[in-house]
């Protein structure tokens, strides 16, 4: 969904492009960190995330590598809103590192293309682990053209609607069950002065996730498959048609309020229009509970809210459906010189110090194991619900902008804010979507 914020998000801001000269700094900057790209001399290998509070714990898993390996990892850090733009920058010079977190899909199609990724096959033959101890719904996110290409790491990332509850109770509304529900009670809090829905449309793309649920609920997995399979009919079916129809519904109502187009998700803002009352849902990814606990800690413990995306009636697709991020993976570059030591790191990522580790941050692990340790998560209710509804879900979509390349990112998220700012209409939206390429 995601990308990915200035809090805690994991991963969810996915790919926020920054200026050129951010960008440069930030490559001068990391030629010393990741120069090495596994140098033998140096006796390092280089592992790059998406930096952010989750950090925490990939710094704890690093450290516990190098007690007993004589490689040490070197884990590099690129604050969130840079991340994509600064990997696409490095990704095929010297200052490339070995390992790079990324979120399958769409987000390395093009590196497997340019085979600038190393198949990760032959590790998994040695250790079937590598690949049988994820939910193969996820592992598969990072499988490309029969091969695989990434290892989860961090966790699942279902998009929720998330309520306040004091809000809603003194409106004496309840959760809404149904899209007729979820109309009735926008109409309902606009009505007494508040904005129904927060929305962080400055970022662009937490207004993405509306399009991405409700074209499930409406057409079912099949619409997006068959666009990213490069039938562009696909958007301009009855459908797509029926679904924008209802987002405009949604919009024309007043559900986001006047002034979202400048509020943004990455300052906090729309997280904090929930925790503070002025409105009653958001529909964010999995890490708005571990912003809401870091930045407005006595509304998460105590009023922060969630439920599963409402149903339509008439619909094509599983209400148990979900969207998002399936995870965030780890790939590796193909030209690294330590392919056995990044075996052995990976080798982590399904380990009880790493299921505990991100339990305790409020993420979700997709590792067969997670459900042996829901007690210890940060919130075992609020784990238990993401894992009950990822593990029924019949499909899990990955988010449109990481499901498409990342250079069709940018005009994506354009067509999906111009349509709800009523700038371009339906027929604009479907032209938009057609033109983007999926190679």
């Amino acid at each position: 969904m995601g990308s990915l914020r200035v809090t805690v998000d994991n991963g969810a801001t996915r790919n926020r492009f920054a200026a050129v000269a951010a960008t440069t700094a930030l490559v001068l900057g990391l030629t010393a960190g990741c120069g090495s790209s596994g140098d033998s001399n140096s006796g390092t290998i280089h592992v790059l995330v998406y930096g952010d509070a989750a950090n925490k714990v990939e710094k704890q898993i690093v450290n516990t590598f190098n007690k007993t390996s004589k490689v040490k990892v070197v884990l590099d850090t690129v604050p969130g809103a840079d991340y994509q733009q600064k990997l696409n920058t490095i990704i095929n010079t010297p200052q490339a590192p070995d390992i790079f977190f990324n979120w399958g899909g769409g987000s390395i199609a093009p590196f497997a293309k340019h085979n600038l990724l190393l198949p990760l096959d032959d590790m998994i033959a040695k250790d079937p682990g590598l690949k049988s101890n994820f939910f193969p719904s996820v592992f598969n996110t990072a499988v490309i053209d029969g091969k695989s290409y990434g290892v989860p790491m961090r966790g699942t990332q279902p998009v929720l609607l998330f309520n306040n509850k004091k809000v809603l109770a003194s409106a004496g509304l309840s959760v809404p069950q149904t899209w007729d529900d979820l109309i009735s009670n926008v109409k309902a809090l606009k009505a007494k002065g508040l904005t129904p829905i927060a929305l962080g449309g400055a970022d662009q793309w937490p207004t993405l996730m509306w399009f991405e649920y409700l074209f499930d609920r409406v057409a079912g997995p099949g619409l997006l498959q068959k666009a990213l399979a490069g039938d562009k009919s696909a958007w301009a079916s009855p459908d797509s048609k029926k679904a924008l129809g209802m987002l405009k519904q949604l919009s024309d109502a007043g559900a986001f309020g006047s002034n979202f187009d400048s509020v943004k998700f990455t300052d906090g803002g729309s997280p904090a229009l929930l925790a503070k009352g002025k409105a009653a849902f958001e529909l964010m990814g999995s890490w708005e509970y571990s912003t809401q606990q870091s930045n407005n800690p006595d509304f998460a413990k105590s009023d922060l809210g969630y439920s599963a995306f409402p149903t339509v009636s008439g619909g094509k697709g599983d209400p148990k459906d979900v969207v998002g991020n399936t995870n965030n993976f780890y790939s590796v570059l193909k030209k690294t010189k330590h392919p056995d030591v990044v075996a052995a790191f990976l080798k982590l990522m399904y380990s009880d110090e790493f299921v505990k580790a991100q339990l305790g941050i409020g993420n979700l692990p997709t590792t067969t194991n997670t459900d042996d340790f829901l007690s210890t998560s940060a919130s075992p209710e609020y784990s238990k619900f993401q894992f009950d509804l990822v593990k029924a879900a019949p499909s899990f979509q990955l988010s449109w902008d990481q499901a498409y390349p990342q250079a069709v990112a940018t005009p994506l998220h354009r067509a999906v804010q111009e349509f709800v700012d009523g700038k371009i209409d339906a027929n604009g939206f479907i032209r938009a979507m057609q033109s983007l390429s999926t190679s």
